[in-house]
């Protein structure tokens, strides 16, 4: 094949000034992101799970009021904050911008109502159990060491997620950004749900004082 015969095949194959990869920028950057958090979030729960199994007096602090009460509804939140995020992208793509933003103050409400009452549980296990990250009653210090880095690097991530919902629905009020700004911003507000279904059940559930 002679060089003008290669680079018309090349030319035809993708002519610059769009993705190669058949999806945007923004999105791949966000599934890239994803991806390298996921790898952390695994590291942690694994690291959890073999800490668990390898402690035999592992803790169970957890009792069914308020703790196991308040990370129910800390679910809750959450899994409503996922159909709302859905409901937003699903405005956006059909172009309504003020439904949009409803949708995306829902979710922001939602994922507050997390943030204060994982808050709440953080100052009931402080106060109540004398759970810190640096001891604990049961004499097992990593307990409190491994729970309060993955619950508190998760509340981080919902915290910052809320502030990013607030700026998309900032601009979308304002008649800026796309449809797949809007849904790169759902993309990471259901990896941060995604990753509470493996804490809720691993941390609290297994944990829970009968």
């Amino acid at each position: 094949m002679s060089e003008v015969e290669s680079a018309t095949v090349n030319q035809s194959v993708w002519h610059g000034g769009g993705s190669p990869y058949a999806i945007g920028s923004k999105k791949l950057g966000m599934w890239l992101f994803i991806i390298s958090d996921a790898l952390t979030f695994s590291a942690l729960l694994v690291a959890y799970t073999y800490l668990r199994i390898a402690t035999p007096n592992w803790p169970t602090p957890f009792h069914f009021s308020p703790s196991i009460v308040f990370s129910s509804v800390m679910t809750f939140c959450l899994l409503t904050s996922s159909l709302t995020m859905v409901m937003a992208v699903h405005a956006m793509h059909g172009g309504r911008r003020p439904a949009t933003v409803k949708w995306l103050l829902a979710t922001m409400l939602a994922g507050t109502a997390f943030v204060v009452l994982h808050a709440a549980e953080w100052r009931n296990l402080i106060v109540h159990e004398q759970v810190t990250p640096f001891g604990n009653p049961w004499d097992v210090p990593l307990f409190g060491a491994t729970f309060f880095a993955l619950t508190g690097l998760h509340m981080a991530h919902v915290t910052i997620g809320v502030i990013y919902l607030g700026i998309i629905a900032f601009a979308v009020s304002r008649k800026k950004f796309n449809a797949e700004d809007v849904e790169v911003s759902g993309l990471y507000w259901h990896f941060v749900d995604l990753v509470w279904m493996f804490i809720f059940p691993l941390v609290y559930l297994m944990s829970a004082r009968i």
